[in-house]
């Protein structure tokens, strides 16, 4: 960054918020405010090695190229990143007539940002067309890699519920046949299944608790909904009046309560913090 016409604090600064997928800036306009593609382009790719495995990172390290190649999770989330970039920046030149190099550019930033759950951001984003903006939401959603600092469902939970959904499946369709669910070729064990389904459905749950008491602000669905998404998953801007160029403060004081234990859900996990609200807990039994 330093080279890029960055002082050493906002490099530093941006480096570790980069990381750590946390987005937080020193400049009000955000990234933006360096006008630089370079700045960017680092961003994007430091981000996207945040939303990776650190434990991949370890292998590589460590010589371990095959093994990090042929790892399930890290194509996939390659894949959606790739699908996503293109499918944005496609969006972009077609219905805003944005330039290829620009439109390319912010399309990688912005997908980057949102699937690892950094929440930077150098346009605004709440007024791209609509299925770009649907893109980045399912983007929110889905989050970054198991064992990275990114939020979300986590890609290998999705790779796991698309796989027992395939098998269920093909149990309708062939009552008789014994199937098991492989990630990078080793048999999943059905308690982890389970645990996929279980966290998906508290996950929903949480995010429609949310939404409703949003709701009771009158801002709209486009606001209750991403901003009970993006603090769910940790991402950081919404959509509409809660979009990447704005803030929550106008939110009542109810609705910022709630908006932080919902954060809090999401960094910590969901199950262990349920748990830890149930009153079967506090009682002993």
């Amino acid at each position: 960054y330093h080279f890029c016409g960055m002082s050493l604090f906002d490099a530093v600064n941006h480096g570790f918020s980069t990381i750590a997928t946390g987005g937080f800036s020193v400049r009000n306009a955000g990234i933006a405010a360096y006008g630089s593609d370079a700045v960017v382009w680092i961003i994007t790719v430091f981000t996207f090695l945040a939303g990776v495995n650190f434990g991949l990172m370890f292998a590589l390290l460590c010589g371990k190229w095959r093994q990090v190649l042929h790892n399930e999770e890290l194509r996939i989330y390659f894949g959606i990143v790739l699908a996503s970039t293109a499918l944005i920046c496609l969006n972009l030149c077609l219905q805003n007539g944005a330039p290829v190099g620009q439109s390319i550019t912010d399309a990688a930033f912005q997908v980057t940002t949102i699937i690892t759950t950094t929440g930077y951001a150098t346009r605004d984003f709440a007024l791209w067309p609509t299925f770009s903006r649907c893109v980045l939401v399912a983007l929110m959603y889905v989050g970054g890699c198991a064992g990275s600092t990114a939020g979300g469902m986590k890609v290998s939970r999705l790779l796991l519920l698309v796989k027992s959904l395939r098998r269920d499946l093909q149990r309708i369709l062939h009552p008789n046949r014994v199937s098991v669910i492989k990630i990078d070729g080793q048999v999943t064990e059905e308690r982890v299944i389970t645990s996929a389904h279980t966290f998906q459905v508290a996950y929903l749950l949480v995010l429609i608790a949310g939404t409703l008491i949003i709701a009771r602000d009158d801002l709209g669905f486009t606001e209750s909904l991403t901003a009970s998404l993006t603090c769910i998953s940790n991402v950081g801007p919404g959509l509409g009046l809660l979009g990447p160029m704005a803030n929550f403060g106008i939110l009542s004081d109810l609705s910022k309560y709630v908006l932080s234990l919902v954060m809090l859900m999401g960094r910590l996990e969901l199950m262990p913090l349920l748990v830890l609200l149930s009153p079967a807990t506090w009682r002993g039994k």
